[in-house]
């Protein structure tokens, strides 16, 4: 059995003549809690309408538990949550009603689960949806989302707009979700927040993957290394991939990619070089040092050039 949940292969979609995914190639182990970075325009919408069946790529495929997405969209609807970033519902209905009205469309059991789901979420049943908050709106789209108990779920944007605290045991939930055998791509700007939650994290920028890896393995292969210094400023080009370097005075912090023990060992035995610290660094700095020159990094094309590559860097970790 294939033991990705969701693939894409070399995606390409246009809009108008404007290309929002380039060649958008992802792969999504079963039971991950895969985030999908990116700022605004990035192509993680329009890469999530082409998983639900919303828009047909013009170029690639795109699979969900190994069904097309566009020619198996009916079928995959009962096993798919989804959360768009603006929920589009009836708004003279209540919350209740919403429930009753999305139960015709699910199997049995669908309603039970919602009125949970709406417990859980605190939100009131009673309450029309047009005089719901942002954040009470997003909810009940989750709550939506939810209650099929999908076996993949499709988040796009799902925080916008929810209080810290009902933020915060969302996004705890979905690792208990996930550890019951469930997938979840969730796609987001907000990256500190998902580093609690998030296995796997994939940066898209122009339409493009650019580097898939599980946190783990980006937090072994990205090190900020801080030293003081007497004379020249040491090159730590021999050490590693230099993404960043800050400088004050005698003291310089580099974030590095893949340092070399070695050459680091040597680093800390050079007269003059004092108080070496090597340190893991946060997604949010990866993201920043990586995505701000993704042509220059040896990922400058997107993760994996065809579907058995890919998968294969999914399973091993970052692809180099």
């Amino acid at each position: 059995m294939n033991d990705l949940a969701i693939q894409t292969d070399r995606l390409v979609v246009k809009y108008r003549g404007k290309v929002a995914l380039d060649g958008f190639t992802l792969g999504v182990p079963r039971g991950s809690v895969y985030a999908l970075l990116g700022d605004n325009g990035a192509g993680k919408s329009t890469a999530m309408k082409v998983l639900t069946g919303q828009v047909r790529a013009d170029a690639g495929r795109a699979t969900l538990l190994g069904l097309d997405c566009w020619s198996k969209a009916y079928d995959l609807r009962q096993r798919v949550g989804y959360v768009p970033d603006r929920p589009k519902l009836y708004d003279w209905m209540t919350v209740g009603e919403v429930g009753w009205f999305a139960a015709g469309f699910y199997a049995p059991g669908f309603r039970d689960k919602f009125t949970d789901w709406v417990e859980r979420l605190r939100l009131d049943p009673a309450k029309k949806l047009k005089d719901l908050s942002k954040g009470g709106y997003a909810r009940v789209g989750l709550a939506l989302a939810l209650a099929p108990d999908p076996e993949v779920l499709l988040l796009d944007e799902p925080t916008s707009g929810l209080d810290l605290i009902t933020r915060r045991e969302f996004l705890a939930g979905l690792v208990e979700f996930a550890a019951e055998g469930r997938t979840i791509l969730i796609s987001s700007h907000s990256i500190a927040e998902l580093e609690r939650t998030a296995s796997h994290a994939g940066f898209v920028k122009d339409g493009k993957l650019f580097l898939s890896a599980t946190l783990d393995d980006l937090r072994t292969k990205f090190r900020r290394v801080s030293l003081r210094y007497e004379g020249l400023m040491p090159d730590a080009a021999a050490i590693g991939k230099v993404h960043e370097t800050q400088r004050t005075g005698r003291f310089v912090q580099y974030l590095i990619e893949n340092p070399d023990a070695h050459q680091l060992a040597q680093l800390r035995a050079t007269p003059g070089i004092t108080d070496i610290e090597d340190q893991s660094v946060s997604l949010e700095e990866v993201y920043a040092a990586v995505m701000a020159h993704p042509a220059s990094s040896p990922r400058g094309v997107p993760v994996g050039s065809n579907g058995e590559a890919h998968a294969a860097a999914v399973e091993s970790g970052v692809r180099s």
